[in-house]
């Protein structure tokens, strides 16, 4: 479940149009989030943070995501997930990637180095100490950097209810296409007050976790932040929701409805 929240919120933030705005975020921003399963039971706990990083002698974007399991389900499924993003912290284009995951006992431990310049991926599985070379499409994301470059360019002026966008993003081992859709305004009840979001719906593959391909809600501030603050999933067996629970180090004043 860990993994499924990490991937919602990478693949989430699409826009109707790219346009280069002020920078969303920075050094030291940090979300913290709630999971709950089946709308009642405390699943567990998500970070994402935003460092300082060096790849290759060049400065850049190192964020680190965790994911981990708590309370009564760590008793009978317990996981521990690490992802890692080092980016351009002009282009947001990644150049190294970290897969680390144990969830249940199933397990991967994976290296991505990206060139760019030659659309090439270098997977290392450090778990069954093997590499490859796979070709990517142009201008490819990773899981992580995929929503920090979306939060930078991400034109809300142009979005447009039911618009449809696709981006190539890459995933363990292979070119992922993901397609999503806009559906609006919505002011939404948080912990920190009403806030006015920004409403979207992700394709995704039905099967083996998600019910169907539209089992995806979610719920972006409407501010230069771009702040996650709510995910619902239909899954294969119950529900899952992730609401942020706690930040710091936004980049922009960060403001409920009640105050607008």
């Amino acid at each position: 479940m860990k993994k499924t929240l990490l991937i919602i919120l990478t693949l989430g933030f699409m826009q109707a149009g790219i346009a280069q705005e002020e920078s969303a975020f920075g050094v030291g921003e940090w979300f913290k989030f709630k999971m709950s399963y089946s709308s009642w039971f405390k699943a567990g706990n998500a970070t994402l943070t935003v460092k300082e990083g060096e790849v290759a002698g060049k400065e850049v974007y190192h964020v680190v995501g965790k994911g981990w399991t708590t309370g009564m389900i760590k008793w009978f499924f317990e996981v521990e997930d690490l992802y890692e993003s080092y980016f351009d912290k002009q282009t947001i284009m990644p150049y190294k990637f970290v897969r680390k995951i144990d969830e249940g006992g199933h397990t991967k431990n994976l290296v991505i180095d990206f060139d760019q310049k030659n659309n090439k991926a270098y997977v290392n599985d450090l778990k069954h100490n093997t590499k490859k070379v796979i070709d990517t499409k142009p201008n490819i994301q990773d899981m992580v950097s995929t929503f920090y470059y979306l939060r930078n360019k991400l034109d809300t002026k142009a979005l447009k209810v039911g618009h449809e966008v696709k981006i190539d993003m890459f995933f363990d081992d292979e070119n992922y296409g993901f397609k999503l859709k806009y559906l609006g305004e919505e002011t939404i009840i948080t912990d920190f007050g009403p806030i006015r979001s920004l409403k979207f719906r992700p394709y995704v593959m039905a099967g083996r976790v998600f019910k169907e391909e539209e089992s995806l809600t979610l719920w972006v501030s409407k501010d230069k932040n771009k702040v996650p603050l709510r995910i619902k999933a239909d899954l294969a067996v119950g529900s899952l929701r992730a609401d942020l629970e706690a930040f710091s180090g936004l980049k922009h004043p960060f403001k409920t409805s009640a105050k607008n």
